[in-house]
């Protein structure tokens, strides 16, 4: 998933196909982010990070929750659970709803996980009163359809939390270009929010350069036969050189009422 371009539906399937038995992968992650082993998590986000956004939703029992890109469905089912919300999970794979729908049955969870889009997710206008997106705007085409979508499923005075990767410089052709297009700030505002919060999260990211390194550190013995953890591996590789070149930004704001 670290190409310059938005991967197609059929891609992230076999992406995350490759994870459903990735047991060494999983744990490297869920040790330098922690995460508890239920917790199972295709994005980056620290438990510590994980627990800003419950803060960050104001979200009460009953209350309808969209996590939007919702990928295997972990961090979803945490918020709804330690919330009380009703957990409605989208994501553009098939794959990964289904892995997230047998995650949700393992824990005794209820939550509706469906196929849909950043752009759109096919939810009644006004649905939620909370919507979160770990990990995942970048890949909206084009961004502000993404941002416009979370405005339309909010109900007034509904929450938004979003963390993501932004330039130190935008015009850094080191990086990705779906990384240089973010820009959250302007996109909530551009899309009607209020009350638009966006702050570096550091520590968030200090705990992502230690899992990297150890990914990028892995070697052919360890990674023969296991595509989920040789993704990993490559990717650690790849990123790193540019690491010092984004940020980690948290980015909460509040629909109109």
């Amino acid at each position: 998933m670290s190409e310059d371009r938005t991967p197609t539906a059929p891609e992230f399937d076999e992406w995350y196909a490759a994870m459903e038995h990735a047991p060494v992968k999983d744990e490297i992650q869920q040790r330098h982010l922690g995460l508890p082993p239920r917790l199972l998590s295709t994005s980056l986000l620290t438990w510590d990070g994980l627990l800003e956004l419950v803060a960050a939703l104001r979200l009460a029992p009953g209350d309808t929750l969209v996590d939007l890109a919702c990928g295997r469905g972990g961090y979803g089912l945490e918020v709804a659970d330690r919330t009380g919300a009703a957990l409605v999970g989208v994501d553009y794979s098939s794959v990964a709803v289904r892995q997230a729908q047998e995650h949700a049955a393992r824990l005794g969870r209820s939550a509706d996980f469906r196929v849909g889009d950043l752009t759109g997710t096919g939810l009644p206008d006004g649905v939620a009163r909370g919507a979160m997106c770990v990990d995942a705007i970048q890949f909206a085409v084009p961004p502000e359809a993404a941002y416009a979508e979370l405005r339309r499923i909010l109900a007034p005075g509904g929450r938004v939390a979003l963390t993501c990767w932004e330039a130190v410089e935008r015009g850094d052709e080191s990086l990705p270009a779906r990384v240089r297009q973010v820009d959250l700030l302007r996109g909530l505002t551009a899309a009607g929010f209020v009350d638009v919060e966006v702050a570096d999260r550091p520590e968030w990211r200090r705990a992502e350069r230690a899992m990297w390194e150890e990914a990028a550190a892995l070697d052919g013995q360890q990674l023969a036969g296991d595509p989920a953890l040789q993704s990993f591996h490559d990717e650690g590789v790849q990123v790193l050189p540019t690491f010092d070149r984004s940020r980690r930004v948290l980015a909460t704001a509040t629909a109109p009422l």
